[in-house]
């Protein structure tokens, strides 16, 4: 029989109500703004965009907006999309700007694309997988692998842009690989992606293939099981559904009717460190995804991740 240590044993935890909100695909479009005012009104503390700034390449446009909508002080991070590439350089100017006036994030790395960023103890890696210049699969894969075998993080979030054709609602076809996928898993860390204009949630995944293995039931995270969404509603546009699969549990996309929005995850609510509720939220009011993720148990120190 397996005894598992108690979860207090573990890591480096995320500090009390730490509210992270998940965005990608922005825009500079008034929904846009909107969006960035429900992500506020929400109480986020932190904002991850996966990838696809302003998609008509003004840095300082987007900038002035965040800065407008949320301050000049508001921890955000970004990954590389696929929009981004051309003026990078500028994006990544803001980027460094931003972290000097907000010093609760603390980064290494290469901004945007294999970034190490912590947040109130919640550990964010950033991947550019699948961009035009961000390294090969494999490296990427590799970097993710290095980082979370040496984290010391309770919660871990793995963010890129781009997926594969079975982890979207849409036409996309595979990007990235499975195997920065598996990285994650394996490790028990999130995963948040964009590049399709939807809303999507996974079942918890043991095995992310072209036809993911799931167990349907409560999200327990930890080493070997892991849940993986697509939060790519942050103003520029809204698709409708042309997949479906039986890993997702919730699908939000213009064919049910979805607005513009962003998930809203609060880690260690009320104190609770192995916990994190969240909520896919619109900008004009519906609330189509509600969940809690745990995390297990840490295991004995002489057990390994899962690669299965």
């Amino acid at each position: 029989m397996l005894f598992l240590m108690p979860l207090a044993f573990a890591a480096t935890q995320v500090e009390a109500d730490t509210v992270v909100a998940f965005l990608g695909d922005q825009g500079l479009t008034n929904r846009s703004r909107a969006v960035l005012r429900l992500v506020k009104d929400a109480g986020a503390q932190l904002v991850l965009h996966a990838g696809d700034l302003d998609y008509v390449g003004q840095p300082d446009a987007w900038e002035a907006m965040i800065t407008d909508e949320l301050g000049a002080d508001f921890p955000y991070l970004v990954a590389i999309g696929n929009h981004d590439t051309q003026d990078w350089d500028r994006y990544v100017v803001h980027q460094a700007a931003r972290l000097v006036r907000t010093p609760e994030v603390q980064c290494e790395g290469t901004v945007g694309a294999m970034w190490t960023c912590t947040f109130r103890g919640l550990e964010v890696l950033v991947s550019g997988v699948g961009v035009k210049l961000s390294g090969t699969k494999q490296e990427h894969e590799a970097w993710l692998r290095s980082q979370l075998d040496a984290s010391e993080h309770a919660w871990s979030v793995c963010m890129w842009h781009k997926n594969q054709a079975a982890m979207q609602t849409g036409g996309k076809h595979d990007e990235t690989g499975w195997g920065v996928y598996e990285a994650c898993r394996e490790h028990g860390a999130l995963i948040t992606t964009g590049h399709e204009h939807a809303y999507s949630r996974t079942h918890l995944v043991t095995a992310f293939s072209d036809t993911p293995t799931v167990a349907p039931g409560p999200l327990v995270i930890g080493p070997g099981q892991t849940v993986a969404w697509v939060s790519g509603l942050g103003g520029v546009g809204v698709r409708e559904q042309k997949r479906e699969g039986d890993h997702w549990a919730s699908v939000w996309t213009k064919t049910q009717g979805a607005s513009p929005g962003a998930l809203i995850c609060t880690f260690a609510p009320d104190g609770r460190q192995d916990v994190a509720s969240c909520s896919f939220r619109d900008i004009s009011g519906q609330v189509p995804d509600t969940f809690e993720l745990q995390l297990a148990p840490a295991a004995p120190e002489d057990q390994t991740p899962s690669s299965k």
